[in-house]
């Protein structure tokens, strides 16, 4: 199997996941005054999703199923909006779901001294004065 559960870790993903679902569950959610700042959310949303479920395994493996993971819950998420009111499943938000997951999951694999960053307590990173 390639994820070792950690019970502290465990927790994370199925919160921001539970989050998802809540807000995607709205008939009616805000805007970001942006252009194309509604995939901007997604693409960042799930991947946080996607690097609290790469953390719990190692290596390139478990990089892999938490991008298939992410990816397949961001279509379960676009075919559940399909059936709340006001709402629609837009495939371009999955796309942006499944790239953020991407680029999350290389960052946290690929480059030590990202993952070393976002492993270390803050109250490691800077003692009190």
């Amino acid at each position: 199997m390639p994820f070792a559960l950690d019970r502290r870790k465990l927790a994370w993903p199925f919160v921001v996941a539970a989050l998802i679902v809540a807000a995607s569950h709205r008939s009616r959610l805000g805007h970001t005054g942006v252009e194309g700042g509604d995939k901007m959310v997604h693409f960042a949303v799930f991947g946080l999703l996607a690097t609290l479920v790469c953390r719990l395994g190692t290596g390139w493996r478990a990089a892999g199923w938490a991008l298939l993971a992410t990816s397949a819950f961001g279509a379960l998420d676009e075919w559940h909006q399909s059936f709340v009111p006001e709402r629609s499943a837009d495939v371009q938000d999955w796309i942006a779901d499944t790239v953020g997951a991407a680029l999350a999951v290389a960052l946290y694999t690929g480059v030590a001294a990202y993952r070393r960053l976002l492993e270390t307590p803050l109250r490691r990173r800077h003692p009190a004065v």
